[in-house]
């Protein structure tokens, strides 16, 4: 029989390995879209994100402050995140033309 310690050592080093890939393949799965979004500004399907920036954070309020950005391949969409008084907001952006399609608070 297992004691409590070894019990507890054994189920954390389970879990830890259980997690690793998860956050490994969130990354690839980051990377993969910043590629996508890379191919599809080059092939002169999207504009840049740096220039959708420059058009979107300006209009948003003085205290709202920009995280970053997703990318959704599938509709050619961005996704600019801000936090406004300890709350998340999303504002979604047609990758084509920088036109704000959603705001989600």
């Amino acid at each position: 029989m297992l004691k409590p310690i070894a019990l507890f050592a054994a189920a954390a080093c389970a879990l830890s390995a259980w997690s690793a890939p998860a956050s490994a393949q969130s990354f690839d799965r980051e990377r993969g879209d910043q590629n996508s979004a890379r191919a599809e500004m080059q092939a002169g399907r999207n504009m840049p994100i740096r220039e959708i920036e420059r058009r979107i954070i300006p209009q948003m309020r003085d205290d709202d402050e920009y995280i970053g950005f997703e990318y959704d391949p599938v509709a050619q969409v961005y996704r600019l995140k801000f936090i406004r008084n300890g709350r998340m907001i999303w504002v979604d952006v047609d990758a084509q033309t920088a036109r704000v399609l959603r705001v989600s608070r």
